[in-house]
């Protein structure tokens, strides 16, 4: 269906019809002069009034309707009324450079790894609300809860180790979800939490943030992200060390059980993609039904109209394009 943004544009539409512009006065002699041009009989350009004055009446009209944005509406696409409240908080502290993770056959960094899947956990929540948090040295609200999971996904390709700083707040980030959920009415209040330390920085503590998110009734999944062995070389040849010795999976496992939580070890993107299937499990809520339709621009026509019309007159007046006169036939002659 053909609709118009702003219908009201149309009002403008006779507008020149009530004022006599200086430029028209100048068309009534029936000819143009060009600035720069001599003076003379062979370099007047002789232009048919009424002609022209409808031509420039045509690029107005084209122009005013480019303004009032006419679109197609597409038809009614509904929303899902049911699904999710889920806050994902990621770590991007310095130790999630540490490179102990495989992904498509190639050793990678922690956060590449957490990068690419929870983007695509973002992208398969339909239906869900989502937000993102991102903590290091303190907690920041990166996306409140929103229906835009293609834009929550982008943030979170976007997002870059260092970007709030290199500690571990944990608590912090728990706190800031729990301040978003009290904002939210007839919600799952879902956290998912991704770190690979302990908690080194911010102004509350783990389990004290815990505590509260409980009595708030939020469900934190928590995610102990890093391999158990990394192959290291050295000057005396190779060893194994465990890259994932700061990992705090004690608290983790405690704030997953004081909010009814579940801990998960994620020492591979397969293991990191098993929080999927636990949040599936989760009974959606029910929500207004909603629908949208979707809209195409189409105001480029009649603005490329009047830019064609307006060619159109420029080189007429340039004496490179002749327009016909109104009651006259091509050869110059009066039309029977």
């Amino acid at each position: 269906m053909l609709s118009l943004e702003w219908p009201w544009l149309l009002l403008l539409l006779p507008l020149p019809l009530l004022i006599r512009s200086k430029q028209e006065e100048q068309i009534s002699g029936g000819e143009l002069t060009m600035p720069g041009i001599a003076r003379t009989q062979s370099q007047r350009v002789k232009v048919d009034r009424n002609t022209t004055r409808w031509f420039y009446l045509l690029m107005w009209a084209f122009l005013v309707v480019a303004c009032a944005r006419p679109q197609w509406l597409g038809e009614p696409i509904d929303i899902p009324t049911e699904g999710r409240d889920l806050m994902v908080a990621v770590d991007l502290s310095g130790s999630m450079q540490i490179e102990d993770m495989a992904l498509a056959g190639r050793t990678v960094d922690r956060f590449s790894v957490v990068q690419q899947v929870v983007s695509d956990f973002i992208d398969q929540r339909k239906g869900d609300r989502l937000g993102l948090i991102l903590f290091a040295d303190h907690a920041y609200l990166q996306t409140p809860l929103t229906a835009d999971r293609r834009s929550v996904a982008q943030y979170m390709r976007e997002a870059q180790i260092g970007l709030v700083g290199k500690q571990t707040a944990i608590g912090e980030a728990i706190g800031l979800a729990v301040k978003r959920f009290e904002q939210m009415e007839d919600s799952n209040r879902v956290l998912v939490l991704l770190t690979d330390g302990s908690n080194n920085a911010g102004n509350i503590e783990p389990l004290q943030a815990a505590e509260i998110a409980a009595e708030r009734k939020v469900t934190i999944y928590t995610i102990g992200v890093g391999a158990d062995v990394m192959e290291q070389r050295g000057f005396f040849g190779t060893r194994r060390v465990n890259p994932s010795s700061d990992l705090d999976e004690s608290t983790l496992t405690d704030i997953a059980r004081i909010t009814n939580g579940q801990y998960f070890r994620a020492r591979n993107p397969q293991e990191l993609q098993q929080i999927y299937e636990e949040i599936n499990k989760l009974q959606p809520v029910s929500r207004d039904e909603q629908s949208y339709r979707p809209r195409s621009e189409l105001f480029y026509w009649p603005l490329g109209l009047a830019l064609l019309v307006s060619i159109g007159l420029a080189l007429s007046q340039a004496g490179l394009l002749n327009l016909p006169a109104a009651g006259r036939s091509g050869n110059g002659r009066k039309a029977s």
